[in-house]
């Protein structure tokens, strides 16, 4: 029997940690059309991650400058994507921008939730019901159903490891592959300080872990950079500190040698997760009710005050007590210290 979903185009989200997410819906849509072609059309910054994902036949670059509208090269994108032949487009982002491609791309059958009122731009439009999918993952797997199905079992992200590539990451900064147990910390975040735990309380965990002879490596972007310097710093320069020294596919494989993981709420967590390494996920101004990692390996520390979640990118009150608060011992604790 022919598929009707024989080849998809998935519009995928910008944000790390939700492209993470996404795989969910990869994996379900596979489960249910294995003879489908997958394509995702997501910015070139995700493309790493959709690498180490099994069920994504091609990532197509969206070279949108981030928050531009960019209309004819999204029109021009789309035309030239109409040789390919897709059946159906799924479209992620909420955005109206975000269904310009398939609908320039004639794809027949164009699935989103109504968002920017995008009636016309797509012909599948399903109202985005906060109860019924509280998490995002909920509501990507959603999109992948026909309209009113109940939700499947939601199979884990899980991304692929080269730990060969690891190894060559470690050897560029004179190390060798370990042979101790690592702890990982990801004390950066990139939506602001309101989902940072404190530099100190970050440096304290790792005093403790290096005590006990384990080695501590610092992740991050570039951005992230300034953060993980004053982590080394508090630890008298005694970890690997990689903070925007590495390639995303170089993190991605060194997150995987890692026998623990401490992190914010952020795209390094979600990878860690789908990694299925130890996880202790901070949790700050955002909501672990709405994107938990997943992995079964993952703990969530959460203090939900009164003033929780309030999604701010810094703290309206100015205590930061959702953080502040949670202090090292927990952390320690939850890793078994």
């Amino acid at each position: 029997m022919n598929d009707p979903a024989n080849k998809i185009l998935i519009v995928g989200p910008a944000w790390i940690g939700d492209m993470v997410l996404a795989q969910s819906l990869f994996k379900v849509f596979r489960q249910r059309h294995p003879q489908s072609h997958l394509d995702v059309l997501a910015p070139a910054w995700t493309h790493a991650l959709l690498a180490r994902m099994l069920e994504v036949n091609e990532a197509i670059a969206a070279p949108f400058a981030h928050g531009r509208f960019d209309f004819g090269a999204r029109l021009t994108l789309g035309r030239a994507l109409r040789t390919r032949g897709y059946d159906r487009a799924i479209v992620l982002p909420n955005s109206w921008k975000s269904a310009l491609v398939p609908w320039a791309a004639r794809i027949p059958h164009r699935t989103g939730f109504t968002g920017e009122l995008r009636y016309g731009l797509l012909n599948d439009t399903r109202r985005l019901d906060l109860e019924k999918w509280p998490r995002t993952v909920d509501r990507f797997v959603a999109l992948g159903l026909e309209a009113g199905a109940t939700l499947p079992e939601i199979p884990h992200p899980q991304l692929q490891a080269d730990s060969a590539n690891a190894h060559a990451a470690l050897a560029r900064f004179g190390r060798e592959p370990p042979r101790t147990p690592v702890l990982a910390l990801c004390p950066g975040a990139e939506y602001g300080p309101a989902k940072r735990w404190p530099a100190e309380y970050f440096a304290e965990v790792a005093n403790a872990k290096l005590a006990q002879g384990w080695e501590v490596w610092l992740l991050g972007s570039d951005k992230d950079a300034t953060i993980t310097a004053a982590v080394q710093n508090l630890t008298q320069n005694r970890c690997l500190d990689l903070g925007g020294k590495t390639l995303l596919t170089e993190a991605i494989d060194l997150l995987a040698l890692a026998s623990a993981v401490v992190t914010n709420d952020s795209g390094l967590m979600h990878i860690a997760s789908a990694l299925d390494r130890r996880l202790i996920a901070v949790y700050g101004s955002s909501d672990p009710r709405h994107t938990p990692p997943l992995g079964a390996r993952a703990t969530v520390l959460y203090l939900d005050l009164p003033c929780s979640p309030c999604f701010k990118r810094e703290c309206p009150l100015g205590h930061l007590k959702c953080l502040k608060d949670l202090h090292p011992a927990l952390v320690l604790e939850a890793l078994g210290a």
